[in-house]
């Protein structure tokens, strides 16, 4: 039961490294030395990482499995006076982490939230990729079989912003050959591997040169990835009309789903704008 004489504790969503330990703030260590308990997405990883800044606090494991069930008693805990750390196995929590549930269960509680900001890997890759950064999209990791990464690439391919994804080591060159076909190999990319780690490497040019890099070096299948591809422009209608020009062509000589599919991948036009535009007038 809740102290009514407490103030109510908070809850502090916590950036911890990517990789180098010399980027966890000053400031995220005080929290982390304040808290009554730290809830993290894997309690031996982070206690590894509170052993190497010799703090000592209580661990909560909060992981995709059990976080629905555990949200309200956390909660509790918080409107008990408690304060809390949320931290992931690496990075900014939430960004493709577990604890949005756990947010909003706070929120909806009227219990403060706070911020201690840092690491982000999809940050730290648009920060040096040289592509343009005014406008992006996070499309997070994309799915794992093929069919259905293909065709969200699809749905993708004529996004004017640029396109940021994470991407593990056991799909990394399946991924690239997919956004070859889909992008299209002329389409300018990065590729970030292991940022801040000793075998960092950013990759830039050409999708199309990128994907034989990786595909023909093992070491660069190694590690964590983020993959940007650059936007498409604002130029839609422009696109769309020379998809169309392509399908049309294409169409004449194979069935209207293959040439629509191929008209999609040489232009970066919608697949769905294209199919059934019939061939032009002979």
């Amino acid at each position: 039961m809740s102290d009514p004489s407490r103030a109510p504790g908070v809850l502090h969503v916590v950036a911890t490294p990517i990789g180098n330990l010399g980027d966890l703030s000053p400031r995220a260590q005080a929290v982390l030395r304040s808290v009554d308990a730290i809830c993290a997405e894997d309690t031996r990883h982070t206690r590894q990482l509170l052993g190497h800044f010799g703090i000592e606090r209580p661990l909560i494991a909060l992981h995709e499995h059990n976080e629905d069930g555990l949200a309200a008693r956390l909660v509790e805990r918080l409107q008990a006076g408690e304060s809390l750390a949320l931290v992931s196995d690496a990075g900014t929590p939430l960004v493709s982490d577990p604890g949005f549930r756990l947010v909003r269960a706070a929120r909806e509680a009227g219990l403060r939230v706070s911020p201690v900001p840092g690491p982000s890997a999809l940050i730290a890759a648009l920060s040096v990729a040289g592509l343009p950064s005014d406008r992006f999209v996070f499309e997070g990791f994309l799915p794992a079989k093929a069919g259905a990464r293909r065709e969200r690439l699809r749905t993708l391919a004529s996004e004017p912003r640029t396109v940021l994804f994470y991407e593990s080591s056991h799909r990394i060159e399946e991924m690239l050959a997919d956004a070859v076909q889909t992008f299209g190999g002329a389409r300018p990319a990065v590729v970030a591997r292991e940022l801040t780690k000793l075998f960092e490497t950013v990759l830039d040019g050409p999708l199309e040169a990128l994907a034989a890099r990786v595909a023909g070096e093992a070491d660069q299948r190694k590690g964590e990835f983020v993959v940007l591809i650059e936007g498409a422009g604002d130029d839609v209608d422009a696109r769309l009309a020379e998809g169309r020009r392509v399908y049309a062509l294409l169409s004449r000589e194979i069935k209207p789903s293959l040439a629509a599919k191929l008209a999609a991948d040489i232009t970066g036009a919608p697949r769905k704008s294209l199919y059934g535009q019939g061939t032009p007038d002979t």
